[in-house]
């Protein structure tokens, strides 16, 4: 699982036009399914980034963590964070895991984040998305989890 995490004032999806989901202050998650991620992997990354203390503190610097602030999150499912690019020109998405299995494990990561007390929304699955926020810094992490590891 790669999650591409960004610190936003606000962030929305939108689909053909209409608004699918929208918050205010907090990330906006890009995540990336793989074949081998597992529920445990949903839930160590919730873990992960409910915990991260990157947003200002009352001496600016990152100290609080999203609960603090009163955050909320959009999780944005991207297979394309998958892709292997190492051989040609075009990418290779053979290690993205299969829709139904990556749609499950999105709901789970969300699910999560509100059983955790966190307002939490989501893209719509599958759909072309057009995806607009306001990078707050800009600050942006990239999340690789499973296999046993969070780095």
């Amino acid at each position: 699982m790669r999650a591409v995490i960004q610190r936003v004032r606000h962030a929305e999806v939108t689909v053909g036009g209409e608004e699918v989901s929208a918050i205010g202050h907090g990330f906006l998650m890009l995540v990336a399914i793989v074949a081998s991620d597992l529920t445990a992997d949903a839930v160590a990354l919730v873990d992960k980034v409910a915990g991260l203390r990157v947003f200002a503190d009352d001496e600016g610097k990152m100290n609080r963590s999203l609960s603090d602030v009163g955050g909320s999150v959009l999780v944005v499912s991207q297979f394309t964070l998958a892709a292997d690019l190492r051989r040609g020109r075009r990418p290779s998405f053979t290690g993205a895991a299969e829709p139904s299995y990556a749609e499950h494990l999105i709901a789970t990561i969300v699910e999560t984040f509100t059983n955790a007390g966190l307002h939490a929304e989501s893209g719509a699955f599958g759909a072309s998305m057009q995806v607009t926020l306001l990078n707050d810094g800009p600050v942006t992490f990239v999340l690789d989890v499973g296999e046993g590891r969070v780095r």
